[in-house]
């Protein structure tokens, strides 16, 4: 066994609960006691163990027990929407502090929200040094393609910002690393390491003004080869007919189905709305024409999911964002789910809502920032 697998298996073993001595990691490993006193106190010295109290005695002398030290690291955040972005900084073991809401206008172009972001992630980085934690770096959710450098690619609505080096420019003004992802491959990362790592296989997906999709297969973010994987929201649907989308076709399901879409349609023909609350508003209160829209948007996204559940074979299909609280919604994609995907393909399959709630984008922001920064570390 090498000296880095050995350094490797003793803090897994530690941090899991199999081991919680010396005597414990010689048992277990099969290495020499001197090996193994050689390895925890470098990892004691690396900031990565701690050796403190006292143990059940096997005969002789107490062992002094281990503990992986968990850092108060954390990263700062942010999620973002086209017009707004919720704000905070994120702990290893998936604490959410000062989180706020602001609003913003992405469409304006790179340049100011640049400065808008510096300006609220340095504030909330500030806050978190005055309290006494260290800041390991930015996460950022784009609501656009996001290729492996942080680059953002030909985002809808958003002119200006195709190929800009988001990451780049945000860790040279911040002085810190940068992390920028895809909103809802954040939000599915967040949702599987904060509450369903148990899941191997999972669809989240976000509904909001637009409509995104992340994916985790086998544990792991899948981005596809240039990070599109996940784009449902130009799929094309009958429904949308010949209708203009912001990508430059026709016909996408986002023209039917996002928030937007639904505003738009019902202003059309019933009463004036002032954005995603009040439409969920409407729908709370059982107006017949928004819930029937927002029921007939389930559907058009059900449709679409059907092929991805027959394609992809998940084992739970989560939904996130400010629609996914309708209802109505919710109830139209389970049961098109059921009514069109193989029976192998939903057995067992969970349909379900985001158990992480409006902070699923920047615990995945944050804690995949954490995790790059701290390898070492589990995410509990």
């Amino acid at each position: 066994m090498t000296d880095s697998a050995s350094t490797k298996d003793i803090l897994r073993m530690v941090s899991t609960g199999a081991a919680s001595s010396r005597a414990d990691l010689v048992r277990e490993l099969g290495l020499a006691a001197s090996t193994v006193s050689l390895r925890v106190q470098e990892l004691v010295a690396a900031g990565l163990l701690t050796e403190s109290g006292e143990g059940a005695s096997r005969g002789g002398r107490r062992p002094r027990l281990l503990r992986v030290r968990q850092p108060d690291d954390v990263c700062v955040a942010a999620d973002l929407g086209s017009h707004h972005g919720r704000m905070g900084a994120v702990g290893l073991d998936g604490t959410v502090r000062d989180v706020d809401d602001h609003q913003h206008d992405l469409t304006a172009g790179p340049e100011p929200a640049v400065e808008w972001l510096v300006e609220r992630l340095g504030a909330v980085a500030q806050r978190q040094r005055a309290a006494g934690r260290a800041v390991a770096g930015a996460g950022v959710a784009f609501p656009g393609p996001v290729d492996a450098d942080g680059r953002v690619q030909t985002p809808s609505r958003m002119p200006g910002w195709h190929r800009y080096p988001l990451a780049e420019v945000l860790s040279q003004r911040l002085g810190m690393p940068v992390t920028v992802d895809n909103d809802a491959t954040l939000m599915a990362t967040g949702e599987h390491l904060a509450a369903r790592r148990h899941l191997d296989h999972l669809v989240v997906v976000k509904v909001g003004r637009g409509i995104g999709c992340g994916v985790i297969s086998a544990g792991r973010p899948y981005r596809g080869a240039n990070g599109a994987a996940g784009d449902i929201s130009h799929v094309r649907v009958d429904a949308a007919q010949e209708r203009p989308c912001s990508c430059g076709n026709i016909g996408c399901l986002e023209t039917v189905a996002s928030g937007a879409a639904l505003q738009r349609e019902l202003a059309l023909q019933g009463p004036a709305v002032d954005g995603t609350s009040d439409l969920l508003r409407l729908v709370a209160d059982g107006d017949p024409y928004a819930t029937t829209l927002v029921r007939t948007a389930g559907r058009h996204i059900g449709t679409v999911l059907s092929v991805v559940v027959n394609f992809f074979n998940p084992q739970a299909v989560v939904l996130g964002g400010a629609l996914a609280v309708a209802e109505p919604l919710v109830a139209a994609v389970r049961g098109v789910l059921y009514e069109r995907c193989l029976p192998m393909a939903t057995a067992g399959l969970e349909i379900t809502t985001t158990a992480t709630g409006r902070d699923a984008g920047l615990l995945g922001a944050g804690l995949t920032v954490l995790r790059r920064a701290l390898p070492h570390a589990s995410v509990d």
